[in-house]
Formats: C-alpha cells, structure tokens, sequence
C-alpha cells in the first residue's frame, strides 16, 4: 500500500504541543517520533550547508521524508526563466539528503502567470536532472488550464491541491496524477486559523480513499503562526490511525 505521509511546514514545536512530543533529542528528533514527513520552508529565503542537510538526514528515522521549497531565487526572482544554474545549485545542496528527500516543492508567485514556453524549458531541466517527485502550488489563474495540466501530466509534476485555493480548482490535486500533496495554510485566516473537526474529517476520508486507491500522498500542515498546524496534524494522524476512518465516504469538497 502506499503511504500517507503527514506533517508541517517546519519541525518548531510549539510550548502548549510540546508535551505531546516526549524524550530526549532536538525539536526534529522529538517531531519525528510523532510524524513520518516534514516541509523544509527555509531553503526557500536562503542555502543551507551540504553538513546542515547530512545532520537532519542523520536525525531521522530511515522512512522519514523530507519535502523541500525550491528558492525564491528560482521562483520568485528568476521566475523560473533562465534558472538552469540555480536549479542545479539547489539539487547540489539537497542531495545530502539521499532516500530520505521525498519531494521538491515549486510555489510559484501570485502573479506569475503561465508562459507555456518558459515552464516547458525550466520542467524539461529539473526532470533531466531530477528523477523523484516534483509538486508546483501556482497561485495565479493561468496555470490551471487544460493545457497547464497536460504539461504537468507529461513531465510527471503533480499540481498542490491548496487551503484556501487561489482558483475554483485549486481545492483538488491536478497535472500528474500518480501523486496527491495537499498544502493547508489556515482559513480563514491564512497561517493562523486552525482547522475544524469536520475539516479534519472530510480530510482524513479523502486521504484513506487515496491510498486504498494506490495514489500516496503528502498532507502538509502550513498554519504555524501560532502554532496551529502542529495540533492539526496530531489530530488528522489519530484520525487515519483510526477504524472509522477507513471507507469512509468521501465528500465532494472540504
């Protein structure tokens, strides 16, 4: 079966979570007890040192998966044009990682709109020299389009399915359909607001009906600001943990 992996955008633990994460061991050692995946969000505002990732990979148990955000450099300044250099700078400096790099994250700046030109050559470099799974989370209308998905499906990029969504379809996976990674960042209040118990139910039935379906899939908690999503994805991994969850049918939306 496939796995389901669960965790938050970062590994800070929060003072109120933090005795539901006992022993010894660095915030990520402790986290990792409790969780089987986790999104590193800081290598999108700066490089880490090759010994930084050896260290975290080291701290981990050997199913456990990092996520990791490409930078903004590539993303954000570069807008993913001419950035072949950067991208291979990047998958220099998360390779230490080894087995345990589980996906890079693509999130793409509201107003960046799709130049199917642009994004054909940036997907055809990252998958020559990339061959693990690749999500985009674009944030602007033009990217979810029939022929968006296409490009997506052909270059095995699976698109986030995001809280709240930035179009009527952001709510759903898309592009390639062998993987599902959903990215929730608080509503409504974005990176604050913590989600509800029937939320968190709808959710859990949908990520069951995934892996009984053959799809894995990522569930990455990003309202931290106060701490929320640290709560979030305790109760949704007690949730998949639980019998009554299992062919539980699934809602048509959240």
């Amino acid at each position: 079966m496939p796995r389901t992996l669960v965790g938050i955008a970062g590994w800070s633990l929060p003072p109120r979570e933090q005795p539901r994460f006992p022993g010894d061991g660095s915030h990520l050692q402790r986290y990792a007890r409790e969780f089987n995946a986790v999104e590193i969000n800081s290598t999108f505002h700066r490089p880490h040192r090759s010994a930084t990732f050896e260290r975290w990979a080291a701290s981990v148990p050997a199913a456990f998966r990092f996520s990791v955000k490409m930078p903004r450099t590539i993303t954000h300044d570069s807008r993913l044009a001419g950035a072949r250099p950067l991208v291979d700078a990047f998958l220099q400096q998360v390779a230490p990682l080894g087995k345990r790099l589980g996906c890079l994250l693509i999130q793409l700046p509201p107003k960046l709109e799709l130049d199917l030109r642009v994004a054909r050559a940036f997907f055809d470099h990252l998958r020559d020299a990339f061959e693990g799974d690749v999500v985009l989370e674009p944030r602007h209308a033009s990217w979810f389009t029939p022929a968006a998905d296409r490009m997506l499906v052909r270059l095995r990029v699976a698109r986030v399915a995001a809280d709240p969504p930035r179009a009527p379809q952001g709510f759903e996976p898309g592009g390639w359909t062998g993987l599902a990674y959903y990215r929730l960042h608080g509503s409504p209040r974005v990176y604050y607001s913590s989600y509800e118990d029937d939320f968190l139910d709808a959710l859990a039935a949908r990520l069951d009906a995934l892996q009984r379906s053959g799809i894995p899939a990522w569930c990455i908690f990003d309202n931290t600001t106060l701490g929320a999503g640290t709560g979030n994805a305790l109760a949704l991994t007690a949730r998949l943990a639980s019998p009554k969850t299992k062919g539980r049918r699934v809602r048509p939306a959240f």
